[in-house]
């Protein structure tokens, strides 16, 4: 049986990051063609704290930790890239800072929008057809999945996107290798799949399915309040999703394979194949953040 880690990662710009137990590890390959690794230490919150470590909290936190080490470290990789690595080193200043936020809560709204409260709006039409509200919210989270596969697949049409899906893909075959604790090797890492059970394309996923089934709960009031209720249940309905994830990926049993069939299934849109470069770039990121000796046990 393979080893289950807790090491997850990122694709970034010409690049990886991976996060382990108490290390966050970025490798980007340069345009000389040299590797770039530097690793700092990094403990979540819900190692920190017992509260920050209770169900459903520690998925909610998780969510915000992700989005906002994604952010930077993609700001990283396009410094490193660009020959400005000193830059991740120099402390930020406050206008920095402002537009560091400015683009997390930009990119928030945008994803709020399409994902939560343009779909609640054009389920509306289905009050037309049925008064039903459980067949309602299914009609609404069909819209969801709907605009979710169509913004991943025309952002999947972009070169700079594409190789992105490439260092994503590389990123789950180094993480196959280390569970299957064979050396990471270029050789050893290119005969995994692409495809993770514990990967965020599935979380997101899972998000729009547990979102389902806890508006069906509250049936279909009106608008303004519909849109309330999406806003404030977003971090409960990602604190559950977490949960799920969790368990889904800590067991073996076929019941748990079974459900991460359609998370498995959307990731080919999210990964690709990678070449044996960018392996190269996963192996160094991973190596990085993982320290031997330390429990990395999912």
């Amino acid at each position: 049986m393979a080893k289950k880690t807790n090491i997850g990662g990122q694709a970034v710009i010409e690049g990886v990051m991976m996060r382990g137990p108490s290390t966050i590890a970025l490798a980007v390959r340069k345009e000389n063609g040299e590797i770039f690794v530097k690793s700092d230490k990094n403990v979540p919150l819900s190692k920190k704290n017992k509260f920050c470590s209770l169900p459903i909290i520690r998925g909610t936190l998780a969510l915000l930790e992700s989005l906002m080490l994604g952010t930077k470290m993609l700001s990283h990789s396009a410094d490193i890239v660009e020959g400005n690595e000193e830059n991740i080193d120099r402390k930020k200043d406050f206008k920095e800072k402002l537009v560091l936020v400015t683009t997390l809560v930009i990119s928030f709204g945008i994803s709020l929008l399409l994902f939560a409260l343009l779909p609640t709006v054009v389920a509306d039409v289905a009050k037309n057809v049925t008064s039903n509200t459980i067949i309602i919210n299914l009609f609404e989270g069909l819209i969801k999945v709907i605009i979710f596969l169509a913004y991943i697949y025309f952002i999947g049409k972009m070169d700079d996107v594409k190789r992105v899906f490439m260092y994503h893909g590389a990123e789950h075959k180094t993480i196959f290798c280390y569970e299957a604790e064979e050396p990471l090797t270029v050789e050893n890492v290119r005969k995994y799949t692409t495809l993770h059970p514990r990967c965020g394309t599935n979380f997101m996923l899972t998000v729009i399915i547990v979102g389902i089934l806890v508006f069906s709960v509250f049936g279909w009031p009106d608008l303004k309040v519909r849109i309330l209720l999406r806003i404030i249940m977003l971090p409960i309905i990602a604190g559950i999703s977490y949960e799920f994830i969790k368990w889904q990926g800590g067991s073996d049993s076929r019941f748990a394979r079974i459900l991460s069939t359609p998370g498995l299934y959307l990731q080919k849109l999210t990964t690709k194949e990678p070449d044996d470069s960018q392996i190269e770039v996963a192996i160094e990121a991973l190596k990085a953040a993982g320290k031997e000796g330390e429990d990395d046990r999912w």
